[in-house]
């Protein structure tokens, strides 16, 4: 039976999706902002919740019909979709993305430090244990570094075919690295940190040949936007993972339906990195350009990734 103390925990938040509601019918969604949004979401699934559980107590008819008014008229406006369009798409890019990155962040910082984590393993593992090394990157690849030789000059033959390819590879192992939180995290780790372990091995590897600064050349260009967009997809993995594992004050359901819907956005904007990547990895970085080119395009990249996400989608600061 629902009982006083049930609905006084609950009943703040039925207020503030109401008052959320009349702003939203008196003006429209857009006088929102990405907060008030979020809440919006938020408060609807746990007034959907709460409806469930007014419907399973006979004796709580009224509080039912309250409800089921209140989850209704907020249904009409979460789910009455918008049509996508180059316009929205843009507008996403320029300032939603950015918003939804810098909140999550913490996230992607932790997918950045579990594979720096296998790097450094990698690189402690190799200088301890050469046939590590041999036994991670297979005799042939070993032969090449050792023969001062980048593995990477057949892409030169067959440009666009490779950048094809690249894109495709590369956005698979994003969406695969995304995809392992819902393995409780575990698919999402382990992919980070065994890329992570697999560059620690290939940049000793080289540094040991003499070839460290043909390695770090040839990944500079496509590598600012691509080593980013692999750290946010793994971010992306672990917020659908929380979501998972600790749902909160929300049913398990909910909290994944709004961990899914955080994390897709997240990474979302890493597509069109990984395009531009892909393309720079086929058309420049393996090319015999001037390596002082491709460190200032990696240079230029970062600096504008940087920018993009910690400045788009911000408020104008408002003159003293």
């Amino acid at each position: 039976m629902i009982s006083n103390r049930w609905i006084a925990l609950r009943h703040e938040n039925w207020n503030k999706l109401e008052a959320i509601l009349q702003r939203v019918e008196t003006s429209s969604l857009k006088t929102l902002s990405p907060d008030d949004l979020r809440d919006f979401g938020l408060l609807y699934r746990q007034a959907a919740a709460d409806l469930s559980a007014a419907r399973a107590d006979s004796s709580s008819r009224t509080l039912e019909a309250y409800l089921n008014q209140l989850v209704s008229r907020a249904h009409n406006y979460i789910y009455s979709g918008q049509r996508l369009s180059a316009a929205t798409v843009g507008q996403f890019l320029l300032h939603g993305y950015p918003r939804i990155f810098r909140r999550l962040l913490p996230y992607t910082a932790t997918a950045l430090a579990v594979c720096l984590a296998g790097g450094l393993l990698g690189t402690l593992i190799t200088l301890a244990r050469p046939a590590f090394m041999h036994a991670m990157l297979g005799p042939e690849m070993v032969n090449t570094i050792e023969h001062h030789k980048m593995w990477t000059d057949s892409v030169l033959t067959a440009k666009p075919q490779a950048s094809s390819a690249i894109m495709t590879n590369n956005i698979t192992v994003c969406f695969l690295t995304f995809a392992g939180g819902i393995a409780a995290g575990l698919g999402t780790i382990y992919l980070l940190f065994n890329n992570g372990l697999s560059i620690g091995v290939v940049a000793t590897a080289c540094g040991q040949n003499g070839m460290a600064l043909s390695l770090w050349s040839f990944v500079a260009a496509h590598g600012a936007l691509e080593l980013p967009s692999i750290f946010i997809a793994g971010g992306a993995g672990l917020r659908l993972a929380t979501g998972l594992l600790f749902p909160g004050m929300l049913g398990r359901k909910d909290s994944l339906a709004l961990a899914g819907g955080e994390s897709v956005r997240l990474i979302s904007g890493t597509i069109p990195l990984l395009v531009i990547a892909g393309t720079l990895e086929a058309f420049l970085s393996p090319t015999r350009a001037p390596i002082g080119l491709k460190f200032a395009v990696c240079a230029f990249l970062l600096t504008a990734l940087g920018f993009w996400l910690s400045e788009g989608g911000r408020e104008p600061a408002t003159p003293a």
